[in-house]
């Protein structure tokens, strides 16, 4: 469960993109965006997760919405992900975990019978207003894309 809710401007935060700039809640006004955090640059599913949107891209830029994607690797890594997979939208490092635990996607998980803290995959599609319009707790790696086309035809 997220900490915050559909209708609700997502928290001011401070963060750095791919280009090491700054970014801040307020350069996530004026248009429409998916936020989506996901746990790591580079594994399969994040892979897949972000190949699908980069691929959608055009479509999505079509209805007005921007991409931003959110994990704790460093910039490094996220600049390596980009050249490597050819990704067309920022990424913010999120390393101090601060926006991922504003929006309760920093969550306690498991695997193989080790805990451990990390990023529950979570996307948030945001109105112009960096107001939350949907929250997708359970992503479709493969077709992430489609499945966020999906909601925009059905709102």
């Amino acid at each position: 469960m997220t900490n915050i809710k559909v209708g609700e401007q997502i928290p001011q935060f401070r963060s750095t993109t791919t280009e090491g700039a700054t970014f801040t809640l307020d350069d996530m006004k004026g248009s429409p965006t998916v936020l989506y955090f996901y746990p790591k640059d580079n594994t399969s599913g994040c892979t897949l997760e972000a190949k699908s949107l980069r691929d959608g891209k055009e479509e999505l830029k079509r209805r007005g919405y921007k991409i931003v994607g959110v994990s704790p690797d460093s910039v490094k890594s996220h600049q390596n992900f980009c050249s490597k997979h050819e990704l067309n939208f920022t990424l913010l490092s999120d390393a101090d975990h601060s926006l991922s635990e504003a929006l309760g996607v920093w969550r306690l998980k498991k695997m193989c019978g080790r805990e451990y803290m990390g990023i529950v995959r979570t996307t948030f599609l945001l109105d112009a207003e960096a107001r939350v319009t949907h929250i997708i707790e359970k992503v479709d790696t493969k077709d992430a894309y489609g499945q966020i086309i999906k909601i925009l035809d059905n709102k």
